[in-house]
């Protein structure tokens, strides 16, 4: 993943720098990994998201915010510990692939592998089978599969791989919308803030709100969840976006819903924005709320 940029078009380099021949990776590697980072995003909560909480611990005015968020902390210690989730809603687990162009996959379906590293992370972290396999139907599949898989082809001969799991909770809670470029960013501001705000404590704050803003319907919604997944301590390259980021971040947390909807000054830890060019006549904005734990690990191949 990583920051979108708007790309001029440029030629093709021609075939002095292709490589000689392609570097293999057998689909099995990819089962291996999508299982381990399962479960290792379920245990073990990210230090910047830790970070962030013991920061909102010793800031936050009220007392009970200050016992709740103490007790997440707490909590996600004793979950990496005793590997053990920390949270019972192990989420829909969502997989992002940066396939290297002089990358070969080779052994196998790679879809049917990142499902088999899903059945088989679930079933060595004893995590929840939370997936049905029609959303009309409503019957379990039982190995909490499929997942959302979401594959780009990058520059390179290696593959990135990012799990993270969704919970439901938060996910209900996200929106998207069409803006016009009249509505500008004002419109943009006032979308999240009423976006947060009505989630309330349904959503498990404190959260981490993720936004995509440009591209198309599609890939705005995209763009948020890339966004809810960025590491807090990694701010966006742009000024501007990160100025938002900011005055987003300080309206949401004055509306005073707090940690776990029980009043304070952290209703967010962050609020993370990615962009994306689009139509001369479309503003699209998606907001992707993500609780508190945030759970989501990545590894090469």
């Amino acid at each position: 993943m990583g920051d979108a940029q708007p790309l001029k078009p440029k030629e093709p380099s021609g075939r002095a720098s292709a490589p000689l021949s392609p570097r293999l990776v057998w689909v099995d590697d990819i089962r291996r990994t999508v299982a381990r980072l399962l479960v290792e995003a379920n245990v073990a909560i990210g230090e910047d998201v830790l970070n962030a909480l013991r920061q909102a611990a010793e800031e936050e005015e009220s007392e009970l915010g200050r016992d709740i968020l103490r007790q997440l902390v707490a909590n996600y210690d004793l979950a990496r510990r005793e590997r053990v989730p920390a949270c019972q809603d192990t989420g829909l687990t969502i997989v992002f692939l940066e396939i290297g162009q002089d990358v070969h996959l080779v052994g196998g379906d790679l879809r049917a592998a990142v499902d088999a590293g899903i059945r088989d992370g679930t079933r060595d972290g004893f995590l929840r089978n939370s997936v049905v396999g029609d959303p009309l139907g409503r019957e379990n599949t039982g190995y909490n599969g499929p997942g959302v898989l979401h594959v780009d082809i990058v520059p390179g001969d290696r593959v990135h791989v990012t799990v993270a799991c969704k919970g439901f909770g938060s996910e209900n809670k996200s929106r998207l919308k069409m803006l016009t470029p009249a509505d500008g960013v004002a419109g943009i501001r006032d979308f999240v803030v009423e976006t947060v705000d009505r989630a309330g404590a349904q959503a498990c704050p404190p959260l981490i709100v993720g936004v995509g803003i440009g591209g198309s319907f599609e890939l705005c919604a995209r763009l948020a969840k890339q966004a809810v997944i960025r590491p807090l301590n990694r701010r966006h390259p742009r000024e501007d976006i990160r100025r938002l980021e900011d005055e987003l971040l300080e309206e949401i947390n004055r509306l005073g819903i707090g940690p776990q909807g029980m009043g304070g000054i952290r209703t967010a830890l962050a609020v993370n924005i990615e962009v994306y060019p689009t139509h001369i006549a479309g503003l699209p904005v998606a907001v992707n709320i993500g609780c508190h734990s945030n759970r989501h690990m990545d590894a090469w191949i």
